[in-house]
């Protein structure tokens, strides 16, 4: 890969690519979302949202929320909005959603996305990253130190 990667926040012009990189991702395993519950999720914790560029391509994206641990969103329906900030303290960050363009795959762009998203959750004082894998992804997330725990219900 010869273009620039670069992962930044990610913006209210990208959300465009990003439903169309989740339709594409998850309709296939009947858990696509639609934008609306995705930029619910997202508007919960901006900050800790980012998409990946190639060059001037969207490439990927992650969305992660505060969320208690051993629970997730439910798919079914939006998140509701926090109040004020102080009602998601750190703990937990859950990584709802990361989904990089089917031809950029292999190339380490999750890893970027997981690496700055790891950064991001250290400095706002998470002790843990929780998800919820899917689609046959456990083998990704167990190289990357992620372990299965039983018990994982819907927020």
């Amino acid at each position: 890969m010869t273009d620039p990667v670069r992962v930044r926040p990610l913006a209210d012009g990208d959300w465009d690519a990003v439903v169309t990189l989740e339709r594409d991702a998850y309709t296939g395993l009947g858990l696509s979302e639609g934008r609306a519950a995705l930029q619910s999720r997202a508007a919960v914790s901006p900050d800790t949202c980012f998409v990946v560029d190639v060059g001037a391509r969207t490439a990927g994206y992650v969305l992660a929320l505060p969320y208690p641990p051993h629970r997730y969103p439910d798919l079914a329906r939006p998140e509701e909005p926090p109040g004020e900030p102080s009602a998601l303290p750190p703990g937990n960050l859950h990584l709802h959603d990361i989904v990089v363009a089917p031809g950029l795959r292999r190339q380490g762009l999750a890893r970027h996305l997981l690496h700055h998203l790891t950064g991001t959750a250290r400095a706002r004082g998470d002790q843990r990253i929780s998800l919820v894998a899917v689609g046959g992804t456990e083998p990704f997330w167990s190289a990357r130190g992620f372990v299965p725990e039983p018990g994982v219900v819907p927020g």
